[in-house]
């Protein structure tokens, strides 16, 4: 028995997709018991992750497509943003825009870095591979203590 349920979709690079996957994402979470607070969360940084795709893997004359998978475990959910487009150096780009801490004021985030700065302060887990695009893998734990006892959970 797999000790995960898989769930993928592929969308087109546009924006008006993001909100799509957006939804379905933030139904998981919901489904494995996350706090309201951690939902938002997930659908930050997926928002943000999806959006990067769109406007960074694909010149706007081509079409291409993201994929979103995740995978739903009884204690988190990963999630992965891929796409086939031009790949960049995460630790570069990284390096050009960080580091932050909660103390760093948004108005002095340069352009572009607000993105990973709020993808990897939102989530648990964060890793980038840049092999044929751009993957990026996001992990959030459930936090069980906030679960009350009448919240019905899936047990998968």
């Amino acid at each position: 028995m797999k000790e995960f349920d898989y769930f993928e979709m592929r969308v087109p690079s546009k924006t008006q997709y993001v909100s799509v996957a957006r939804l379905a994402i933030s139904g998981l979470a919901n489904r494995l018991g996350f706090s309201y607070d951690d939902i938002e969360d997930i659908k930050i940084a997926t928002s943000e992750a999806i959006t990067n795709a769109i406007q960074h893997a694909y010149p706007e004359e081509e079409q291409g497509e993201v994929v979103v998978g995740c995978a739903v475990y009884s204690d988190k959910i990963e999630i992965m943003i891929a796409d086939y487009g031009r790949s960049f150096d995460f630790e570069e780009v990284k390096e050009k825009v960080g580091p932050y801490d909660e103390n760093t004021n948004a108005e002095f985030i340069r352009e572009g870095g607000l993105g990973l700065f709020l993808i990897e302060s939102l989530m648990d887990e964060v890793k980038v591979l840049n092999d044929n695009g751009v993957t990026v893998f996001m992990t959030k734990y459930v936090a069980r203590e906030q679960v009350k006892e009448y919240v019905e959970t899936d047990t998968f």
